[in-house]
């Protein structure tokens, strides 16, 4: 696992040992910043469900102003820590330890991307875009990215779906609000 551009390009990450947290694959996180290149300088970014936190340190690296982390496990977390020291960009980063509900619940800040990871076979993202568009988390113009291993079928009141990719087995299906 490693930072893939920016300013910390090529760094090595303290991988999470166990089956516990599955990281976004490095092909799949490049393809995401690949479509996310324009938005991410001077960006509001919640890594929601964020296990190690590649995906938001990678923001962090290609320039975003504050990345918001949130996972339940405590050891990924502590993983996560180990990870922001290595690029010394702690001021960047917000950490959160919560449920993802709670978390969004109590969140008084709106974010220009949100990208939400949960556990696969769990209904977890659906529900949390449900409670970012009734909270109005994402900005006007704003990008949610949802990972998931099945194609996206529902629909989200006040989010529109607009794009959606395969990398392997994961899929990253696109919103922005209406």
């Amino acid at each position: 696992m490693r930072i893939i551009g920016g300013k910390y390009r090529g760094r090595t990450l303290v991988p999470f040992k166990g089956e516990d947290v599955r990281p976004t694959a490095d092909r799949t996180k490049e393809a995401l910043f690949n479509i996310l290149a324009p938005e991410i300088s001077g960006a509001n970014m919640l890594d929601l469900f964020c296990g190690s936190g590649s995906v938001g340190l990678e923001a962090i690296s290609r320039g975003a102003d504050l990345v918001v982390f949130n996972d339940a496990s405590r050891d990924s977390l502590a993983i996560l820590e180990k990870n922001l020291a290595l690029i010394r960009e702690k001021e960047s980063a917000k950490i959160y330890n919560l449920d993802y509900r709670a978390l969004l619940q109590r969140l008084d800040i709106t974010f220009d991307i949100i990208f939400l990871d949960p556990p696969y076979k769990s209904d977890a993202g659906e529900d949390a875009l449900r409670l970012i568009a009734e909270r109005k988390l994402l900005n006007t113009g704003g990008i949610a990215v949802l990972e998931s291993d099945r194609p996206f079928e529902g629909e989200i009141p006040q989010l529109v779906k607009y794009d959606e990719r395969r990398y392997g087995i994961a899929r990253l299906t696109f919103f922005t609000p209406d």
